[in-house]
């Protein structure tokens, strides 16, 4: 597979504790995108994982996690309410091994209804039928393996404007004064009817992409990436649908200002994937 060049702004293995360790001298907790790609990254130790593991040793603990998932689509926006969600293993034809999988951390009702509160524009219903989709428990049970941490998710409402999503973030981002760490979860370029499997290098069009992409993260340009779709062509090869890309809209709404993107897992996973992931530091 072709690596993809490690540019200005990239954050490498051996710098993250620099960077995490910024994150302890601040009341806001870390904001992440996580390109989490294959449902076996979350038994499988790879360049990926490893990187989870190492993030989730140097990262600030936050008192809760609020996560949303490319996975969790629903009619109007939910946030996951109960006390002890379950485990959804929302995938097939994988190993037996990944199926057996749990991540028992605990909800955050309290954090939900906060949630719940703070969305004046839009309405957020308490849900307590979903868990924990693979979008979320494949990458934490990697990063935080002892599931000690309370976890709760937020839904995408694919039926609403890419602005809608900004928007939402925008109206809850005093969650991370309040202890709770951000995380979405999709991937910035995602095409399963393209896949390689013999991993051969990424497409010129996903790289084209991607680069697109993280050039306009870096200049902070958040109205060109709602509008990614004028990109023509390669937008629709890079999102046939755009459910792994809708997380990375509230990851901006969340943004602050003052805060510069670091880059990790700037790779691509059998040529149509697109791991490449973010912190936010303040």
């Amino acid at each position: 597979m072709a690596m993809i060049p490690i540019a200005e702004g990239t954050m490498k293995l051996n710098e993250l504790k620099n960077i995490t360790d910024d994150h302890t001298k601040s009341d806001r907790m870390p904001l992440l995108f996580v390109g989490h790609g294959n449902p076996m990254n979350a038994i499988e130790h790879n360049r990926f994982s490893d990187t989870w593991q190492k993030i989730g040793t140097e990262l600030a603990k936050p008192q809760a996690i609020l996560s949303v998932s490319a996975h969790w689509l629903t009619r109007g926006t939910r946030v996951l309410s109960v006390e002890q969600p379950k485990t959804i293993h929302d995938f097939g034809g994988f190993p037996e091994e990944l199926f057996a999988q749990q991540y028992p951390a605990p909800g955050a009702p309290e954090m939900a209804k906060e949630t719940q509160r703070l969305a004046l524009k839009n309405h957020i219903a308490l849900d307590d039928e979903w868990g924990f989709d693979h979008g979320t428990w494949s990458v934490l049970k990697q990063m935080f393996s002892k599931a000690e941490i309370p976890v709760y998710q937020l839904s995408i409402d694919y039926s609403k404007p890419m602005s809608y999503h900004y928007e939402m973030a925008q109206e809850l981002r005093s969650l991370r004064e309040k202890g709770v760490m951000i995380m979405g979860s999709g991937n910035i370029v995602h095409n399963l009817r393209a896949i390689n499997f013999e991993n051969a290098k990424p497409y010129d069009w996903a790289v084209e992409f991607d680069s697109q992409i993280k050039e306009w993260l870096d200049s902070g340009n958040h109205q060109a990436i709602l509008e990614f779709q004028n990109l023509g062509p390669i937008a629709q090869l890079a999102h046939p649908t755009y459910d792994h890309f809708l997380p990375l809209m509230y990851v901006l709404g969340f943004q602050h200002k003052n805060e510069s993107p670091f880059y990790f897992n700037d790779d691509f996973d059998m040529s149509s994937v697109s791991m490449r992931s973010v912190i936010y530091r303040s």
